[in-house]
């Protein structure tokens, strides 16, 4: 039995994570920023509130963490938020630095804090979670997009630097995922477009060759081969789950 700690597992792609671990007989611990939402998780899960942009905060996780497992396993630093979605001249500083503290400083402190512990046990994975906007662009999303290209960057940096501690480190990619944060997007761009909901939905799944959004349990499943034996030298590897993204700016 694996110990897998996922952050923002409460909801989403991380919940999906949490359930997929735990369905293969792993330990899961899941960090959320919003404590009702834990509380509405399975029991046997651990759980902590903890907002991954505040660094002592994520201290004291980690130490509780190491008190009760000693080093985990697998460690997805999956957090993170939309941000706004507006041109980049309307994006307020605020809004730009609370979007990348939380998405690319998150899986920072992440890391910062799992790494001494994966160490001394010489062994295991981090998997973060980018997003196709971070292989591509996205307009209108101008802090999400560079958070989530930093946090490629910061991978393939982990996977060097971690690497000879027998550590793998590696990246998923999403496209977009069918689920009320997506939806939260959809309405927003369409908004900001002159458009229907419907239309920009479209939009997005005709720039797949596949033509379909992804769901949070096709992420969830990458995300255990991944921490698997299987995938025993799959590291600093950026793996896109999005059904072949082709055009990431959605026309109608």
């Amino acid at each position: 039995m694996s110990k897998v700690l996922i952050t923002g597992g409460a909801s989403g792609i991380g919940y999906a994570m949490a359930e997929a671990f735990a369905a293969i007989g792993d330990d899961v611990w899941i960090t959320d920023v919003d404590p009702a939402a834990l509380k509405d998780c399975p029991d046997h899960w651990n759980k902590s509130a903890v907002d991954v942009s505040d660094e002592d905060q994520m201290a004291m996780l980690f130490e509780t963490v190491a008190q009760k497992w000693g080093a985990p396993d697998t460690v997805c630093a999956n957090a993170g938020i939309a941000g706004p979605t507006a041109k980049v001249e309307d994006v307020t500083l605020a809004d730009w630095n609370s979007c990348v503290a939380i998405t690319l400083g998150g899986v920072f402190l992440t890391a910062k804090f799992a790494a001494p512990l994966m160490k001394h046990a010489g062994r295991g994975t981090i998997i973060v979670t980018s997003s196709t906007a971070g292989q591509y662009g996205y307009p209108n999303r101008a802090p999400y997009a560079a958070a989530k290209w930093g946090v490629i960057g910061l991978m393939k940096t982990l996977a060097m630097e971690l690497g000879p501690s027998g550590i793998r480190v590696n990246a998923i990619c999403p496209g977009s995922v069918e689920g009320p944060r997506m939806d939260g997007v959809l309405e927003r761009e369409a908004r900001a477009k002159g458009m229907t909901r419907e239309d920009v939905y479209r939009g997005y799944a005709s720039g797949t060759s596949m033509g379909s959004f992804v769901t949070a349990s096709d992420i969830a499943n990458m995300t255990v081969f991944l921490a698997s034996d299987g995938a025993r030298l799959v590291s600093g590897q950026v793996i896109a789950v999005d059904g072949h993204t082709e055009n990431p700016d959605p026309k109608v």
